[in-house]
């Protein structure tokens, strides 16, 4: 409730100042030509009675100007009382309007943009709210049982269907044929039957057992997803975060992995993961097309003032495990982890070099933590090392540009 009071007062207050200052600007022109006139033509009577004391004009010349003047003067009257009345009526009708529209528009306007009756959440809750909606979300099935029944599939032939038809007849008999569990999930996957496509590969982790690829439980994770409509899953996740314990660098289940985030409200941490996709390349690989078309949108969300980058323009950035970890760190803790990276970047490019791209996030790195002078130390160095190279030399001075350091 205090919030609503609050509120209309604040709209009040401006409705208050912008009706003074019209009601200003309608007393300004008050002295309009009509009122202007009536004191000239007054000051003029006034003049013709003083010539007539004086002997100047006949008294039978004054009476008749005197009667000319007098009229223009009701007639002038008239005139300015009009003007006035046809001025102080639509002033106010527009004041008591306008104020009406500013405290209901504004409140109306928070009603439906806002959240009326929730406060602004700290950055602590907005964390503690994202992990208890990634605690609390759907399972596999739930997300997939609240999927239309009419989603579009594939066309596929009538030899093709008859092929899968019978293909689902022999593995039905043979629990533990690996081959035909395999040709099952693919052939029900390229008919759009995801979910059917992931309950045959998980028998095939089943029958690998000790002997499962990595390649198997991505493609099992894929496959959880697709059957859920793009909704990651707790158990599409625990596949992908299967992988990405053996494979940090696995693009796929990275991607993935981001897109949950940005499903349990953690845009800040599903854009550096895709980010460091992007820049990480290849440009051909499956999950770049997705990024790119939705890494804007993502870029706002995390409060990021974003330039779409150059595929594969940038070495990878940090692992999963420190975004998320630096995620949940205060400001010092993760200054201080930045540091700690752009120390070990140094030392590696002082002592090993590098490509002109980890040279320009090692100078961009040092504007941002506060530190032009190694970041002008290290500019004038790159510069050395990529002389007569024009793209390196580029990328190098554009670096230094943003750092402030650049000539």
């Amino acid at each position: 409730m205090t919030f609503w009071i609050i509120t209309f007062l604040m709209a009040l207050l401006v409705s208050g100042v912008l009706a003074r200052a019209l009601w200003r600007a309608g007393q300004a022109h008050l002295a309009q030509p009509g009122a202007f006139d009536v004191q000239v033509y007054r000051d003029q009577l006034a003049e013709v009675e003083r010539d007539v004391a004086r002997g100047v004009i006949p008294a039978e010349d004054a009476e008749r100007v005197h009667t000319e003047i007098s009229r223009r003067i009701l007639a002038a009257d008239r005139s300015a009382q009009d003007a006035q009345s046809v001025r102080e009526g639509p002033q106010t009708v527009g004041i008591a309007m306008l104020g009406t529209v500013l405290v209901a528009g504004s409140l109306a306007l928070y009603a439906w943009l806002g959240r009326p009756g929730y406060g602004d959440m700290a950055l602590e809750d907005r964390i503690s709210f994202a992990q208890e909606v990634h605690q609390n979300r759907p399972d596999q099935q739930t997300a997939e049982n609240s999927l239309p029944d009419n989603l579009p599939k594939p066309e596929v032939s009538v030899q093709y269907a008859e092929l899968l038809e019978k293909l689902r007849e022999t593995v039905a008999g043979r629990p533990d044929d690996l081959q035909g569990h395999e040709l099952l999930a693919n052939y029900e996957a390229n008919a759009g039957n995801f979910a059917a496509a992931a309950k045959a590969k998980a028998q095939v982790l089943r029958i690998k057992d000790t002997q499962v690829t990595l390649g198997d439980i991505g493609d099992y994770g894929e496959l959880l997803v697709l059957a859920a409509g793009g909704y990651v899953s707790p158990e599409a996740e625990a596949a992908l975060r299967r992988v990405l314990e053996e494979n940090e660098e696995d693009g796929r289940a990275r991607y993935y992995l981001g897109l949950m985030m940005t499903q349990t409200g953690r845009p800040d941490i599903a854009f550096r993961i895709w980010d460091g996709l992007l820049r990480r390349g290849p440009a051909d690989a499956a999950w770049i097309e997705p990024i790119k078309a939705q890494i804007l949108p993502l870029a706002e969300l995390a409060g990021v003032r974003y330039t779409m980058p150059v595929v594969g323009s940038g070495a990878p950035g940090p692992s999963t495990a420190d975004i998320e970890a630096a995620a949940e760190m205060t400001a010092e803790e993760r200054m201080e982890m930045i540091g700690g990276m752009v120390a070990g970047l140094s030392d590696r490019l002082a002592t090993q070099g590098g490509p002109p791209q980890d040279w320009a996030r090692l100078i961009t790195s040092l504007g941002v933590l506060g530190e032009p002078a190694r970041a002008r130390a290290i500019y004038d160095n790159a510069i050395e090392v990529f002389a007569g190279n024009e793209g390196a030399l580029d990328m190098i001075r554009s670096a230094g540009s943003q750092a402030g350091v650049a000539e």
